[in-house]
């Protein structure tokens, strides 16, 4: 049997752009992307602790080192700059496997930093 886990978790990010006329999926700052372990177009959910909506897209990598957290398309009436998101994206596995995995989770800073 295999069932869903939590693999990768951006805690608590600040939305700093919002782009309506774009196809669609979110940006993400490299470095967060890095240290989150998610890749470009890797599919995660999207909630907005502001207005408690939530979404699934897509991740497009970001300028490293920017903090750029951008909802693009559709996606951008979700959020307002300033809302703060959790990202989350999971993973499918073995469930005897699952009982000992250890997702990635990262708790950037109000500016989309990582603590040094």
């Amino acid at each position: 049997m295999q069932i869903q886990v939590l693999k990768s978790k951006i805690h608590r990010a600040t939305i700093t752009e919002a782009n309506l006329n774009y196809v669609g999926s979110i940006t993400i700052d490299e470095d967060l992307m890095d240290a989150a372990n998610v890749i470009e177009n890797e599919k995660v959910q999207v909630v907005n602790v502001n207005n408690g909506e939530r979404l699934e897209t897509y991740i497009i990598k970001g300028q490293r080192g920017s903090g750029v957290i951008c909802l693009n398309g559709p996606a951008a009436r979700k959020a307002a700059v300033g809302d703060v998101v959790i990202i989350i994206s999971y993973a499918l596995l073995d469930f005897d496997a699952a009982k000992t995995f250890k997702p990635w989770v990262i708790f950037p800073d109000g500016l989309n930093r990582l603590p040094q």
